[in-house]
């Protein structure tokens, strides 16, 4: 795993914990690499015989130029959280919008299609999840400080929900209030991550029957989670996601499907199977 900081990932833990339930003589280990140095380590897995790397902030794009070949998902939001070697060759992927989706099926026992989502934020978590929710045909509105930011991941959104034959307008920019009629809410911004940071939106606007999704793992419950407890959301903090993503990396890299039992249980998440 490379990016800056890495100390405080859980995914060392998660792979850890697969590798040694299947006895695979394979180990994952965390490097960090500030801004800059993303294409050197990338180019590294040649010259070390490395067979897989996670690549997290500030290094997406960075890895993602260095790679001979990208996913189309990886190609579309210009960013990799994944590579692999394919013989000789290193090939991209993002596995956020798929780990955030069998996430939302597994913790909340929903389906996206036609749920009507609000996505706070629009950087590259931001991005991925959108791109993954429009695929599945559910209409998202991106709610983000930057108009110009949220412009551009209404752009990619739109795209990719276009080429799965969605109509157009399935994703759109709009304000805070557009909270109060979803019925799924992703917090994709920092705000939650640091010990007095302001909520992502007015608490007030959260209702009962919603499910609100936080991208942040620590802390466990942010400030967010604990307004929509209240007002009686079910709630999903990013260790789910976190946990669905790395399950996708390790099937690319070992070609094996991944014990996320095993993996939950390394991170203290219950899951059945």
């Amino acid at each position: 795993m490379i990016g800056d900081p890495v100390r405080h990932s859980l995914s060392p833990a998660l792979h850890n914990a697969a590798f040694a339930h299947l006895g695979l003589d394979w180990t994952y280990v965390a490097f960090e690499v500030p801004a800059g140095g993303g294409a050197g380590a990338v180019a590294a897995m040649r010259a070390l015989g490395i067979d897989g790397l996670s690549v997290t902030m500030p290094l997406k794009a960075e890895a993602a130029e260095a790679c001979d070949e990208l996913s189309p998902a990886a190609a579309m939001l210009g960013a990799v959280n994944c590579v692999r070697r394919s013989a000789d060759r290193l090939i991209g992927e993002n596995t956020d919008g798929a780990g955030f989706l069998r996430s939302l099926r597994t913790q909340a026992g929903v389906d996206p299609a036609g749920l009507r989502t609000v996505v706070l934020g629009a950087g590259g978590a931001a991005r991925a999840v959108i791109v993954a929710l429009a695929t599945e045909g559910a209409p998202v509105t991106v709610v983000n400080r930057s108009p110009d930011a949220a412009a551009r991941a209404v752009g990619v959104g739109g795209a990719a929900a276009e080429a799965t034959g969605a109509p157009a307008g399935l994703v759109t920019v709009g304000g805070p209030e557009a909270v109060r009629n979803a019925d799924v809410v992703v917090n994709a911004t920092p705000l939650g991550m640091t010990e007095g940071d302001s909520l992502p939106v007015d608490p007030a606007l959260l209702q009962g029957v919603q499910i609100v999704a936080d991208l942040i793992y620590r802390p466990e419950r942010t400030p967010l989670l604990a307004a929509a407890a209240q007002a009686g959301a079910v709630t999903l903090n990013g260790v789910g996601m976190l946990l669905y993503q790395a399950a996708e990396q390790f099937r690319m890299w070992t070609g094996r499907d991944a014990p996320v039992r095993a993996m939950g249980a390394a991170v203290g998440l219950d899951i059945a199977g």
